[in-house]
């Protein structure tokens, strides 16, 4: 089974990248060779990880990032997105870590030497424990540490960097960190919700005046998820549910970032949720961005009941990935162009994009069929909004490998490339070679 793209797409141009990408905490392990962050105590928590896992060793990259570089070159791909962890460069008394900058040095430098270019995503949820003993991202200090860290980073980095990430999806730090607590640190309060999405989002802005101090010929950004939220009905009632969802998903981390200001639900919110602004602080978060990345996975829809309440519905006839997430490419179209609409957008890399799938490795080989016809829509659809106008100009599959799925723990498969946990040996899925494909076909076309 393939993947194509009519050669007339956008996506076809010989300009467009491709990549793939990780994360650190994800799949570096090492831990004893940097210091605990937050998801290291969250992990230790009874009850928070479905397997009781860990990230102690996940996927070995740090030992392996060879093995690992030279599968990425494999690939055939432009580009390779992945984090930096913040405990591992750092000391506590904010420093540089010497043998963790060394990592990432060589890991850069072996990069370029196989020109695929490396888009840094500087903070990607693994927040050092240090800091959150001190409040963290509740602590508006933590922003200003942020920004120390990607001064003194940035500059260890020198040119070796294609593109910056300062945040990667701030809503789900937030939310899911602070406010329902189902990620680390697990806090419960919707109030802390959003004092840690405003301090985050400060985080951002700080960031961004340092990338364009320190490494002004990088493209530097953020990365936002996004879904579009639809109304189960066209009543007025789903319709309000729906407009909830959107503003608290997508334009409370777009708009300010873009446009400098919170969007109008904000109006909605009782006084002891309402974000700690500080003079001057949307100045800073609304930073010059040369491109915006944009993370899909599904879409979301909505059913309002009493008191202004919500709830999502789901279609029992789509296909469903392993997560419970409807398979809904059309959504991608739909959130790009609604964006596009409403905002000047910079121009747009799709950051990551994918589907865990319940994988069988037989004789050798792993035939994800669902997982080439995830890719295959949603490429399509990523082409489809392209010729409708959104300047979009690269796309990263998520993920690489197989990895620790955060509180999913290691049940829940996203790579393309697949992990045995108990050897630490990879195998590239039909997937990844079917996206290699994709890629060469695309190469030989460009040199034709």
């Amino acid at each position: 089974m393939k993947i194509s793209l009519a050669e007339s797409s956008p996506l076809s141009q010989p300009d467009f990248t491709y990549g793939v990408a990780t994360a650190a905490f994800q799949i570096e392990g090492a831990a004893d060779s940097r210091r605990p962050c937050i998801w290291d105590t969250f992990c230790a928590m009874p009850d928070k990880i479905k397997d009781s896992s860990d990230g102690l060793v996940a996927c070995d990259h740090f030992n392996r990032w060879q093995q690992d570089l030279a599968l990425i070159g494999s690939l055939e791909v432009d580009a390779y997105r992945f984090s930096i962890s913040w405990p591992r460069v750092m000391t506590q008394s904010g420093e540089l870590d010497p043998q963790g900058v060394a990592f990432y040095i060589q890991l850069l430098d072996a990069l370029n030497q196989k020109n695929i270019k490396p888009y840094v995503t500087l903070y990607h949820w693994d927040l050092p424990q240090h800091l959150e003993d001190k409040g963290g991202w509740l602590n508006r200090e933590t922003a200003y540490h942020f920004r120390d860290y990607v001064d003194l980073i940035s500059q260890a980095f020198g040119d070796r960097v294609f593109s910056y990430s300062t945040l990667n999806e701030p809503f789900c730090s937030a939310y899911l960190g602070y406010e329902l607590g189902i990620h680390a640190p697990g806090l419960k309060s919707k109030a802390y919700g959003k004092q840690a999405a405003h301090h985050l989002l400060l985080a951002h802005g700080l960031g961004m005046q340092v990338l364009a101090k320190n490494s002004p010929n990088t493209l530097n950004g953020i990365v936002l998820n996004v879904s579009p939220c639809y109304p189960k009905t066209d009543s007025e009632k789903d319709k309000d549910a729906a407009w909830a969802a959107d503003q608290n998903l997508n334009h409370w981390y777009a708009m300010p970032v873009l446009e400098g200001r919170y969007p109008e639900s904000i109006n909605t919110l009782p006084n002891e949720e309402l974000p700690p602004i500080k003079e001057g602080d949307m100045g800073i978060i609304c930073q010059p961005l040369d491109y915006i990345g944009l993370n899909y996975y599904t879409r979301e829809v909505y059913e309002g009941v009493g008191n202004n309440d919500r709830h999502k519905w789901v279609d029992e006839s789509l296909p469903f990935t392993e997560m419970g997430w409807e398979v809904y490419p059309q959504g991608l179209t739909d959130i790009l162009l609604q964006l596009n609409k409403q905002y000047t957008l910079p121009p747009v890399y799709i950051t990551e994009n994918g589907a865990a799938m319940a994988d069988t490795y037989a004789d050798g080989q792993v035939q994800d069929t669902d997982r080439i016809e995830y890719f295959q829509g949603h490429l399509q659809a990523v082409s489809d909004a392209a010729e409708q106008g959104v300047d979009i100009r690269g796309y990263f599959a998520w993920s690489l490998m197989d990895n620790f799925e955060w509180a999913e723990g290691y049940e829940k498969r996203f790579g393309i490339v697949y992990v045995d946990y108990e050897t630490q040996q990879r195998t590239i899925k039909a997937s990844g070679l079917a996206y290699r494909d994709f890629i060469s076909s695309r190469h030989l076309a460009k040199s034709a």
